[in-house]
């Protein structure tokens, strides 16, 4: 197991060979294109392994054996992008320079008057010197940043949109269009900055989903004071305090105290749930009332809110078929339109004569031309549509689950504990042949004692209330389906098998009837109104897959609509289902607990898992409804359509809007100003766009 990297790693010894999991921020970096190279450029790097890039919160994180990992990955980054900085992950030494951007907007809006003035004269006809030296002054004012990156990618030989800009500007200025050269660099730099801020305001509602994690914990000490301790330093079972309004920083237990606790942040939940002793919490919730006291059960990074937050922020791992139809996109996208303007420009001017207006046209052409509006745009509304999803306390793995969620066809669902409570109770005993019902349920209880299964543990809980004692036995055999059989001195004794006949599970002694002790299970109170919403929602089909009896199942079936249900299958069978819908071209979502069924759980498209309580329930599935029950569902799916609209939209807008531009500036209509307008005036629209998913 790789050793995690956190920003005070100087303290530990690195050994030779040894593999260990590093996490930086990559500072300054907006364009998204270019943080795809960089990306690109690390995983072809023999050195450097498990690698991705999460552009929404600009967290790089890889593993590597080599020592100065830092050192190398800002060689790379330097090798594509100029001005980026890599700090460790944590690192408070990367602060803005606020006084730089305060000079950098003064000179922007400086060249701007200049620019508006250089314009006026251009209108009435003033065409000398001054205007031509203004134009220029205005120009280099505003972006003689950008000139010096594209100057210095040309050299790298990086296409991108500084490189466009820095050529158009250079051949504007050859043909004598100053005051074309001097507009186009006043507004790429003005929309280059509006583009930046909507970037970062995307990511700060983004970042707002790391409050829900509590970096100190408050132990008491043998005086009574409150010792203020950092989270990760407590350990499992010790008691600590949680204030009145502030968040619980582990997973623990309440054992004193009693208080409401505010779970939306991790679950979605607006009314808030009482506590007190025995209550299980996890970190993220709020104390929204009195103080209390909890037991810690998890350290502080097997904790919900850390394991919440790492969930989401690895989600960029499992990139959707459009995120990476976009990447490979961008590679061929730019040179071809590097070509189409060249080809403006040639071809025209040799059969015309006339060299100026055809690489002014092509100039227009390579201005709007851009990818940056798609590239940024698509990552954003996935990362955006999974930290919405998380509002509502369902957390989503990635673009690819997004996308398995919105193109669903079959939704399959467990019934044990998924579409009922799973809370079994006894609701009659029957006891055959002169024998009590104290010995039935001596022997079941016996039998079952150590098995997991929730009837199992329902005849256990019922023969505890009635005082009821085991007995010792032997050489227990569980089977799925069957039940659980053991040995009694030289009888062999068995609790399981649904019976139709009877309607109740069997207790045999040497594969006698001895009795039979029926079952209840009650339907979650929200799962008719989930299968109605998901029907509405124009979900083909939706079905039941249990191992239990062919009544049971009928019961529930009829309960809910009349769902397609499968009884009496094992976990094999209900794999074959699954499968089979797949290699019929559907889309299938299962939903189960996440921990009994994993083969079904990773054969389906999407496997939904219910509540946080589990590390197994996280790890094995591709969404998780935190909140425990199904309400948050279709909620799931129509978020997922959601963002795969604004994706569509995205890409259909942009690369429409410049397919226009493109058309108009070979037919000479479209000038360098509506250029720049397809480059970042259709950047900003769609990354806004993108941002609205992160709105409740």
């Amino acid at each position: 197991m790789p050793a995690t990297r956190c920003a005070m790693l100087n303290a530990r010894t690195k050994y030779k060979g040894e593999t260990m999991r590093y996490e930086f921020i990559l500072e300054g970096l907006n364009c998204a294109h270019c943080a795809g190279k960089i990306e690109e450029k690390i995983k072809n790097d023999g050195r450097f392994s498990d690698v991705y890039f999460n552009f929404a919160t600009k967290l790089l994180t890889l593993e590597s054996e080599i020592n100065s990992v830092k050192d190398e990955i800002a060689l790379i980054v330097d090798s594509i992008e100029d001005g980026v900085s890599v700090t460790e992950k944590n690192s408070e030494s990367d602060k803005k320079n606020s006084k730089g951007e305060t000079v950098e907007k003064i000179l922007l809006i400086t060249s701007a008057v200049i620019c508006a003035v250089v314009f006026v004269m251009h209108l009435k006809g003033i065409e000398n010197i001054a205007l031509i030296v203004a134009s220029c002054i205005s120009a280099l004012m505003a972006g003689y940043k950008v000139f010096l990156k594209g100057i210095r990618s040309i050299i790298k030989l990086n296409i991108d949109e500084t490189t466009l800009l820095t050529i158009a500007v250079i051949a504007a200025v050859i043909i004598g269009e100053f005051v074309e050269a001097c507009a186009v660099t006043v507004l790429f730099v003005a929309g280059e900055w509006i583009e930046e801020i909507a970037v970062n305001k995307s990511r700060k509602d983004i970042s707002k989903l790391a409050q829900i994690k509590e970096d100190y914990a408050y132990i008491e000490i043998e005086d009574g004071t409150l010792e203020k301790t950092r989270a990760e330093d407590v350990k499992i079972g010790t008691e600590i305090f949680i204030k009145p309004y502030s968040r619980i920083p582990l997973d623990g237990i309440v054992t004193n105290g009693n208080s409401l606790i505010d779970t939306s942040a991790l679950t979605g939940e607006s009314v808030p749930m009482s506590a007190g002793e025995g209550t299980q919490l996890l970190s993220g919730m709020l104390n929204s009332e009195n103080a209390i006291k909890i037991r810690t059960t998890n350290k502080y990074s097997d904790s919900a809110a850390t394991r919440i937050l790492k969930l989401v922020e690895e989600s960029a791992k499992n990139k959707g078929k459009t995120d990476k139809f976009i990447t490979k996109f961008a590679k061929i996208y730019t040179p071809i339109i590097i070509m189409i303007a060249l080809l403006i420009a040639v071809v025209p001017s040799i059969i015309t004569g006339d060299f100026s207006t055809w690489i002014y046209r092509s100039l227009v052409c390579l201005v709007s031309s851009c990818p940056c509006a798609i590239v940024i745009s698509v990552p954003l509304a996935y990362y955006s549509g999974i930290g919405g999803a998380s509002k509502v306390g369902v957390l989503i793995k990635g673009g690819k689950y997004i996308e398995a969620l919105s193109e669903s066809d079959i939704v399959a669902f467990d019934k044990t504990g998924t579409l009922t409570t799973g809370k079994m109770k006894v609701s009659e005993v029957l006891a055959y042949d002169g024998h009590s019902n104290e010995e039935v349920l001596k022997i079941a209880m016996s039998v079952e004692a150590l098995s997991s299964h929730p009837i199992a543990k329902s005849i256990v809980e019922y023969s505890k209330k009635k005082n009821i004692s085991p007995i010792p036995l032997s050489s227990y055999n569980e089977r799925p389906h069957f039940g659980v059989s053991a040995k009694m001195g030289e009888k062999t004794v068995s609790c399981g098998g649904f019976d139709n006949e009877l309607k109740g599970v069997k207790v045999m002694v040497d594969n006698k009837t001895i009795g039979v002790i029926r079952i209840a299970d009650n339907i979650r109170e929200e799962s008719s109104s989930v299968i109605k919403k998901l029907k509405n929602l124009g979900i083909k089909k939706i079905m039941m897959l249990t191992g239990d009896n062919e009544n049971a199942a009928k019961s529930v079936s009829k309960s809910l609509h009349d769902i397609e249900y499968h009884s009496k299958l094992l976990p094999e069978d209900k794999l074959r289902l699954v499968e089979k819908e797949i290699n019929e071209g559907n889309t299938c979502v299962f939903v189960g607990d996440g921990i009994n069924d994993a083969p079904v759980m990773a054969a389906s498209s999407c496997g939904v898992a219910m509540g946080l309580g589990s590390q197994a329930a996280i790890e094995s599935a591709d969404v998780v409804l935190s909140s425990g029950d199904l309400k948050h569902l279709p909620d799931a799916v129509k978020i997922s359509r959601k963002t795969m609209n604004i994706v569509k939209a995205n890409i259909i807008f942009a690369l429409s809007f410049k397919a226009i531009v493109i058309v108009l500036a070979a037919l000479g209509i479209a000038s360098m100003w509506l250029g720049v307008l397809a480059d970042t005036g259709v950047s900003v629209l769609c990354i806004l766009n993108s941002t609205r998913l992160l709105k409740k």
